[in-house]
């Protein structure tokens, strides 16, 4: 178990622990309590998100720093999944080629694209956001690994991060991870108890989708692949959280 949670906050996160005995059994723990993590650097961020803006730093200010410094508090590990995996999808390529493409290391114009398009969004989003949506989408975007690390989800290679994680989450531990970060998900939006859950419900409605994609096109999941779930979701999931929201003043 604690194998699996330093394994957890040092694949997901900077911060530097001991490590522990890596292997399938604490990668299964590792993967279940992803969201847990994703709670953890939600408020972190939400902290940060909010000081801002009681220092009177306008909306779009507090918004960009806040997902500056998600980046950095993740090396930056999951827009390089994402950057990866859309320069292979656009590639049209499948199987080994495809994968041969996420192993380079430059990014194309896809990837470019996908990390600008991506940092832009959760920005203009996150200035209509509250703390607790903030919380629920990174909890979210965590989450995301979680199911495609689900059963029944091979990985792409013999090696690498994928094939440690692949198909390492119970369908009972995915349900409780999914049941904690829904009911976190019911505070996210004030008067909207309903809007929190729907939005994660729809982030992970795209991991599937994109999982399932990913498994066609490369033969399962790898490292890029999950960070590239991670983000989506993370994106998804704090703009369906802020649909509706008021107009900020302090634009």
């Amino acid at each position: 178990m604690f194998d699996g949670l330093r394994l957890a906050v040092t694949t997901l996160t900077v911060f530097p622990l001991r490590a522990g005995r890596v292997d399938r059994s604490a990668a299964a723990v590792a993967m279940t309590a992803a969201p847990l993590v994703g709670a953890l650097l939600g408020l972190v961020l939400a902290g940060l998100h909010e000081g801002l803006r009681v220092l009177g730093a306008p909306a779009m200010v507090a918004a960009g720093v806040t997902v500056a410094a998600g980046v950095l508090l993740t090396r930056g590990l999951h827009l390089d999944g994402l950057a990866d995996t859309v320069d292979a999808l656009g590639s049209y390529r499948s199987g080994d080629a495809a994968l041969e493409i996420m192993k380079k290391p430059d990014i194309g114009p896809f990837g470019v694209a996908a990390v600008a398009l991506t940092l832009l969004i959760q920005a203009g989003a996150l200035t209509a956001a509250g703390p607790w949506a903030i919380v629920t989408a990174w909890a979210a975007g965590r989450l995301a690994i979680t199911v495609a690390c689900r059963r029944g989800v091979p990985a792409a290679r013999p090696e690498g991060l994928g094939a440690l994680v692949a198909s390492t989450v119970s369908p009972v531990a995915l349900l409780g991870a999914a049941a904690c970060v829904t009911t976190l998900a019911t505070a996210a939006v004030p008067g909207r108890p309903w809007q929190g859950p729907a939005a994660v419900a729809a982030a992970m409605l795209v991991v599937v989708l994109l999982v399932r994609h990913g498994v066609r096109r490369f033969g399962g999941v790898t490292g890029d692949v999950l960070g590239a779930a991670a983000e989506c979701a993370t994106t998804v999931a704090v703009v369906a959280l802020t649909l509706g929201a008021p107009p900020d003043p302090l634009w």
